[in-house]
């Protein structure tokens, strides 16, 4: 059916072109006619104004001669306009190739950015899927078989350890297993079970160190209960690693790492575009170093694309900053001298910004070392200019936030 409209669609596309064309021809057919009347009036005219003696009989017979050639111009040009409308070998080939063109751009783009053979998918049938591929995805315990998260536990993860350190985490485990509400123990297996890669184990121990704080479990305790859910599960977030996440995001809204694996959920689940919302705010917020933006950079550009957001990532390049030997001078100065010279690196960086721009980076870190020094006035006009600068570059803008964030000028 997709496929009869269209051709009904180019062929009227078509029908419309072709019209137009042979509109064009008939004009050209009218506008001979019109000149010929034209012609002949003015032929008319001659035989008055001889009459009245505005012309001389030479002046008439010049003027007879001139419009007699311009009706035979213009008869000619008639008739081979009416035999080109008659014949259509004129208008064939144009309307022709106008057909091919139409129709062979129209299917080379639909092919290049559709997504032939399927469906059409409303906005609102985009939803009710979406919803309902989250409903009814696969448990964890599904998830972990299919990503083989039990098969050889403990094995792998015994190649290249200290004996003495496995040792001590098997001591750990018998001394938990006696004590099953040992908080601390608890605690401690979970963490070495996930620093030796036995995320289903350590998963099992997070959960049971969370029954036992009760009422005293914290945001970060299931945030890590998560953590460990989707790496168990080879990075897929299950509708428990869910529950984790929703628990440790009401108890603290500004978690990091539950509001990582939240856009990862929506991600999976078809709904890129509340992925992207959260992925973007979390590298508004920062800090760089948090180890949910090296993830979110690899992917984010991807996740805007299929939200049909436009949007570019900024390279993550080290501003520029003092050389080695600038470094290796400020030991040997006095605290006056060493205050001097970064007072003098900071102005050459503002003038050669305020000259030369520069990028979001090194605004950034004019902001900082602004704020490093105390002069919040002046590092909170650089942040309002380089807004100014950046505007509608939504990748800048989060970096000069994060910059603005360091230097306390913004929460």
């Amino acid at each position: 059916m997709f496929w009869i409209v269209t051709a009904a669609l180019c062929g009227v596309v078509v029908s419309l072109m072709a019209r137009a064309v042979l509109h064009a021809r008939a004009s050209e057919g009218s506008e001979a006619e019109y000149d010929l009347q034209i012609y002949r009036d003015q032929l008319a005219e001659v035989d008055r104004d001889l009459a009245r003696k505005v012309l001389t009989p030479e002046e008439a017979e010049q003027v007879r001669t001139e419009v007699s050639r311009r009706i035979l111009e213009a008869d000619r040009k008639r008739q081979s306009d009416q035999q080109k409308t008659r014949t259509g070998w004129a208008n064939g080939p144009m309307i022709a190739t106008l057909a091919a063109v139409t129709i062979g751009i129209s299917y080379w783009t639909y092919g290049s950015l559709g997504a032939p053979g399927y469906g059409d998918l409303p906005h609102q049938m985009r939803l009710e899927m979406a919803q309902e591929v989250r409903e009814n995805r696969p448990s964890q315990a599904d998830a972990e078989a299919q990503a083989g998260a039990n098969i050889g536990a403990g094995i792998g993860a015994q190649i290249g350890r200290d004996p003495a350190y496995l040792d001590l985490v098997a001591q750990l485990r018998a001394a938990v297993a006696e004590r099953p509400g040992d908080v601390r123990g608890l605690r401690l297996l979970a963490s070495n079970e996930a620093s030796l890669g036995n995320f289903n184990a350590a998963h099992q121990v997070q959960s049971q160190l969370i029954e036992a704080l009760d009422d005293q479990a914290q945001a970060e305790d299931h945030a890590n209960l998560a953590d460990m859910l989707v790496l168990a599960a080879g990075g897929y977030v299950s509708p428990e690693a869910e529950a984790a996440l929703t628990t440790a995001l009401n108890m603290d809204p500004a978690n990091g790492a539950a509001r990582y694996y939240t856009g990862l959920l929506y991600s999976q689940t078809g709904r890129p575009d509340r992925a992207f919302k959260i992925w973007e705010q979390l590298l508004l917020d920062g800090p760089d170093d948090a180890i949910w933006i090296a993830p979110i950079r690899a992917q984010i550009e991807d996740l805007a694309l299929r939200a049909g957001i436009a949007f570019d990532l900024e390279p993550a390049a080290a501003p520029r900053g003092p050389s080695a030997e600038d470094v290796a001078n400020a030991q040997d100065m006095t605290p006056e001298e060493r205050q001097a010279m970064i007072e003098g690196m900071v102005t050459g960086l503002s003038d050669r910004l305020a000259t030369d721009g520069g990028t979001p980076l090194e605004w950034g870190q004019l902001i900082r070392a602004l704020g490093a020094l105390g002069d919040e006035d002046q590092a909170k006009a650089i942040y309002a200019e380089a807004q100014i600068v950046f505007q509608g570059n939504r990748s800048a803008l989060a970096t000069i936030r994060q910059a603005a964030t360091a230097a306390q000028l913004i929460e």
